[in-house]
């Protein structure tokens, strides 16, 4: 039987942000830093990495300053001095003006991406589709995956773009499954073979500090949409 040689995929989403401001005003998402949630999470799945004495040797993020900064401190709690490559084709999914969406299509505006097997014209916010996603986030994973100069890489993204890369590896297809849950800060681990379909998912939504998230049972995009209402209102 042959033994097969797989390589290892830590995929992180960013830790927790504020997209809006104490008065309620929405904050550029392209410009948002860790808030004190945030960076205690990024440093809690840190030490998750540094207690199993893993080393990287790539690391990820695209760019965004929420990636940025998650990486910067879990790289701290391993003690590697890596920097990170930026790769901006896996920025977030793009939103379109909030201000256009009428009142009553907010709640598909937000959460219709993100809901069960998702289709390619479906946007998000008004914005960017599903299948505009899947075509710059393919073509990435398959780069990094021709590359066999790594064993075991880090990559820090999003949500959504998580959501992609889960889905490819789950399905070797283009398809999106919305409803792979994405918690802030959470790890994921992926092997890849040589062969296109030589996916094993050993770890998905893994959430360091809090192991079995009892906090909350509504997603991000739930609770942003709630928040944006109000400042709407407001």
């Amino acid at each position: 039987m042959t033994d097969h040689k797989r390589r290892r995929i830590y995929l992180m989403r960013h830790g927790s942000v504020t997209y809006f401001d104490a008065g309620g005003k929405p904050i550029l998402p392209e410009q948002v830093p860790l808030n004190e949630l945030g960076r205690t999470q990024a440093t809690a799945a840190g030490k998750v990495f540094a207690q199993e004495g893993l080393r990287f040797d790539k690391v990820i993020v695209s760019g965004l300053p929420r990636t940025v900064e998650t990486a910067g401190l879990v790289l701290a709690e391993t003690g590697q001095k890596i920097e990170p490559e930026v790769w901006p084709e896996l920025e977030e999914l793009r939103g379109g003006k909030l201000s256009a969406i009428p009142d009553e299509a907010l709640r598909e505006a937000f959460v219709g991406a993100f809901d069960g097997l998702v289709p390619e014209h479906r946007r998000f916010l008004g914005g960017e589709s599903i299948g505009e996603l899947i075509d710059r986030v393919h073509p990435c994973i398959d780069r990094l995956r021709a590359d066999k100069s790594w064993d075991t890489a880090l990559l820090v993204l999003h949500g959504g773009i998580n959501r992609a890369i889960l889905s490819y590896a789950l399905t070797n297809q283009r398809l999106f499954l919305g409803n792979l849950a994405q918690t802030a800060g959470c790890i994921n681990a992926l092997d890849v073979g040589d062969e296109p379909a030589d996916w094993v998912v050993r770890i998905v939504n893994f959430s360091p500090p809090s192991h079995l998230q009892g906090e909350s049972r509504s997603t991000t995009m739930e609770t942003l949409l709630e928040q944006y209402r109000k400042s709407r209102a407001a």
